[in-house]
């Protein structure tokens, strides 16, 4: 069957990822993907090459959106998908109206938890499914939209586990600690806590090194409480990048200090990558971190207990390399990238049996 992945803009952050991961590995289900965004820029030129996508530049604006959704619906004309997956709620209103000129069926994504006077009005003769990405996503949509139950299923995002961690060992005496964070540099991810446990565990040990990957609003502020803080000796920022996994592989602790999480999707990178984790215990968070296991939790807002935590293992390398190869092993068991895309495969197939209304 042929799919078209409906999406926005590319950015460097877990819902991007999925798309592309998506298109990658389908093929190996008999799904023919494809997909349509408005800005590609931020995909590595070679993952471009081994797809089909197409870009609408004004896909999103006001005054041109509908223009451009009109080419878009021409292009696909002549050979309509068998079916529209709409990647992110941003686009719902885009994909619907091209699902319904398509006389196509759709299925929607959804990574994340509703804002708090945010409604998710959806067309339920033309959207089939709500994939939700854990199961914090899913009660939150039913008790906020009152969804059947079986209208909304929870796939989570699936990541890639390297056979050999191709990386030093963590907290190897042989190089400074990396503790890191990667992400959309966001209100909601909590990056201030972050830099404040950086300054109160640089307070009684200078010799670690902080690593902040990503970009978004925040950086600018992000940047200048780093000089606040006295730490910009210490914090190195990297804003510019087609993905996580350099940064990653550098840090020996990843932390998630996230104020509202759906699931984590590079959060599972560096766990699939055997970095001990250190998270704020808010809804999906806990799809895989169990404390003490294969992560530490902390509470959200609270830059002395993660810094606590960051000097715990920091403290142990032998306990900080057993709580990462744990969560390595829970990620390749629950979150690898062909558990997701075989479920969802399925899904596309359960919702193409009734034609369109």
């Amino acid at each position: 069957m042929n799919v078209l992945l409906f999406a926005g803009r590319f950015e460097v952050r877990g819902s991007s990822q999925y798309t592309l991961r998506l298109a990658q590995h389908l093929g190996g289900h008999a799904v023919v993907p494809s997909i349509v965004c408005s800005d590609a820029g931020q995909v590595d030129s070679g993952t471009r090459a081994e797809m089909t996508l197409r870009e609408y530049p004004q896909l999103g604006l006001p005054l041109w959106g509908r223009v451009v959704m009109d080419l878009v619906r021409r292009d696909f004309d002549e050979a309509p998908p068998d079916l529209i997956h709409i990647q992110t709620r941003s686009v719902l209103s885009q994909g619907v109206w091209l699902a319904r000129r398509l006389e196509r069926p759709a299925v929607l994504t959804v990574h994340d938890y509703l804002g708090p006077r945010e409604r998710l009005r959806v067309d339920r003769d033309c959207v089939r499914r709500i994939i939700a990405v854990s199961d914090a996503v899913k009660a939150d949509l039913l008790e906020r939209e009152r969804f059947p139950d079986e209208f909304v299923t929870v796939i989570h995002s699936g990541v890639d586990v390297p056979e050999v961690v191709d990386a030093p060992p963590v907290l190897d005496p042989g190089h400074v600690p990396v503790v890191g964070t990667a992400g959309p540099l966001e209100a909601v991810k909590g990056l201030p806590f972050f830099l404040g446990a950086a300054a109160q565990v640089l307070a009684v040990r200078e010799s670690i090194e902080f690593l902040v990957a990503g970009a978004g609003p925040e950086e600018r502020n992000l940047r200048r409480l780093a000089r606040e803080l006295g730490i910009t000796g210490r914090v190195t920022f990297i804003p510019r990048l087609y993905d996580f996994s350099q940064s990653l592989e550098a840090m020996d602790i990843y932390c998630l200090p996230s104020l509202r999480q759906g699931l984590g999707t590079i959060m599972l990178e560096a766990m699939a990558r055997a970095r001990p984790v250190i998270a704020t215990g808010v809804g999906g968070v806990y799809s895989a971190i169990r404390d003490n296991e294969t992560g530490l939790v902390v509470p959200p807002s609270d830059s002395g207990r993660l810094a606590e935590r960051f000097l715990e293992l920091l403290d142990d390398p032998v306990r900080a390399r057993a709580i990462g190869e744990s969560g390595r092993r829970l990620v390749r068991e629950e979150f690898g990238v062909e558990k997701m895309i075989e479920r969802t495969a399925k899904l596309y197939r359960a919702a193409c049996v009734v034609p369109l209304a």
